[in-house]
């Protein structure tokens, strides 16, 4: 039994994300970036939803001072000390994301704080340096106009322009109408120059896309961030709390390509994305490859506790570039719903240690296919694996937790209480942070009310978290309309209990004269209780 204990030691242990130091809004932002290729224009959502609530207004100076400072970190097999700073400790994908937001924000960034995030990024002395990273910060320089002389000078290396130029060759005039730069003097080029039209049409003119200060073309994902940043407003998002634009509520994989592919597209495209689609069904053949080998380490794992694998088959590192439906496939393929409950933790164990972390879509495939169905069938108490597993896995990837889990679980209509259990168990879990606490109140909230939705909310509000006072006015709302049809719930009695008493502090006068209805009809046997809280909260 010494493994549960070391899985759960292992799991509080973890090393924190390089950005738990920040300020909660720096914290948010970054963590927002991390959430997949459409981080950057998630982040902007987290940028203007910060704005909307009336306080500060967001500091760059302090985000982008701190993406300078450095730190010891411990590099090579030697274990050598090294000062390295945040921008670099960044998981690679928030770095690309960052460096994309940087560029649609430019205008409203401090000039002397920006210049040293754009020197650190085309400085990287490590051999692993992003080249893609360095080619945005690039951009950048050009953008702010640091006095370099970028005449006829291309961000993209040598090496990348070879392979670019290969590309196009390889896919010719008839793919998606990409074509080699031909030489001006090129007889190709002036064929098709004097090309006529076909009778009873007009060309159509190419949309003039706006140009960098020297004349360069802006990548095409900067002009859409920078479309945004002036419309002030997302078309889907008008009123999309903060949480749901940080952690990629109701965004798909379908919906991130279509903020990429904008442009109108013609039979022959669509017939080749209809194909893409359906290659995206299979797994790429280096983890398609080794699913037999991950079956049998599964296997072995659900025979016995001891010589639980804290590192992750390497072949796990291939999720990152899975999409979603790729990953539902590889959870099926492994069984994963059938798993036993030590399979589980050495799933969940493996995949805490991979690095960067998983997409928000990914990890939350991998909770309802770990967690979902078994959380339903229980009869009885979770066991402590199930336990440990399910609260590790939240403490890093809550916001799955909330999408895949904690909404269908209150929902369910057979909810009883080996489920409500195993949530309170989660509520009260240490190792969530405040603003992740935060996140689960807003996902309750949005639920039909009813017993077991009372005891997992008691069990969360038990620990005083800092509500935004928005949040709490939404709150008490909800709870007084819930009381006229809960009069006799002692779970509701003991909430409200719960509620006077670790936030009399926030709550107003009118707030508390609208409790006085709820409270008067309760019939539980707290009635005495609750009216005397209420009393000692008159002012």
């Amino acid at each position: 039994m010494a493994a549960p204990d070391a899985a759960a030691s292992q799991a509080g242990c973890a090393d924190p994300a390089p950005w738990a130091q920040l300020e909660a809004p720096a914290r948010l932002l970054l963590q927002a970036l991390q959430a997949g290729p459409d981080g950057a224009r998630r982040g902007l959502g987290v940028l203007r939803a910060l704005g909307r609530r009336g306080g500060e207004p967001f500091c760059w100076d302090r985000v982008l001072e701190a993406l300078c400072r450095e730190e010891p970190v411990v590099r090579g097999p030697d274990c050598r000390l090294q000062l390295k700073p945040l921008l670099l400790r960044l998981p690679r994908l928030c770095q690309r994301n960052l460096m994309a937001l940087l560029m649609a924000v430019r205008p409203s960034l401090p000039e002397s704080r920006l210049l040293p995030v754009l020197q650190i990024a085309q400085q990287d002395p490590s051999p692993e340096a992003d080249a893609w990273l360095q080619a945005l910060g690039e951009l950048l320089r050009r953008d702010v106009g640091t006095g370099v002389s970028i005449e006829r000078a291309s961000p993209l290396s040598e090496r990348c322009q070879r392979q670019l130029r290969d590309l196009c060759r390889q896919l010719g005039p008839g793919g998606r109408r990409l074509k080699l730069p031909q030489s001006p003097d090129s007889k190709e080029e002036q064929e098709e120059d004097k090309d006529p039209q076909p009778p009873g049409k007009r060309r159509k003119e190419p949309e003039e896309e706006p140009a960098g200060p020297e004349g360069e073309r802006v990548p095409k994902r900067v002009r859409f961030l920078r479309r945004e940043e002036e419309e002030g407003h997302e078309e889907s998002a008008g009123h999309e709390p903060l949480e749901s634009l940080a952690d990629g509520r109701d965004a798909s994989p379908m919906k991130n390509q279509s903020v990429v592919r904008a442009d109108p597209r013609t039979a022959s495209e669509s017939l080749e994305d209809a194909k893409g689609s359906k290659e995206s069904l299979e797994l790429p053949k280096a983890l398609q490859d080794q699913v037999p080998r991950l079956q049998q380490l599964l296997k072995t794992c659900g025979e016995r506790l001891e010589g639980l694998e804290n590192a992750a088959p390497a072949e796990l590192q291939l999720l990152h570039e899975c999409s979603s439906s790729q990953v539902d496939l590889l959870c099926a393929q492994l069984q994963l719903p059938q798993l036993s409950d030590a399979g589980v933790l050495q799933v969940c164990t493996w995949l805490l240690s991979l690095s960067p972390d998983l997409s928000l879509s990914n990890a939350t495939v991998l909770a309802t296919s770990l967690f979902l169905g078994r959380i339903l069938s229980l009869t009885s108490s979770a066991s402590r694996l199930l336990s440990i597993a399910l609260t590790s896995f939240c403490a890093k990837y809550t916001y799955a937790v909330c999408r895949a889990l904690l909404g269908p679980v209150l929902r369910a209509p057979e909810i009883g209480p080996a489920q409500t259990e195993l949530l309170c168990c989660l509520m009260k879990d240490e190792a969530l942070e405040p603003d992740m606490r935060i996140v689960m109140l807003g996902q309750i909230l949005e639920l039909p009310w009813k017993e077991a939705v009372f005891l997992v909310l008691q069990s969360l509000l038990e620990r005083q978290v800092e509500l935004p006072p928005e949040k709490f006015s939404v709150l008490m709302d909800k709870l007084c309309t819930e009381g006229l049809a809960a009069t006799t719930s002692m779970a509701y009695a003991k909430l409200m209990l719960t509620v006077m008493t670790k936030y009399q502090a926030d709550i107003t006068e009118t707030q508390r004269l609208s409790m006085a209805t709820p409270l008067a009809l309760n019939t539980t046997f707290l009635r005495k209780s609750l009216q005397a809280t209420l009393r000692h909260l008159a002012p």
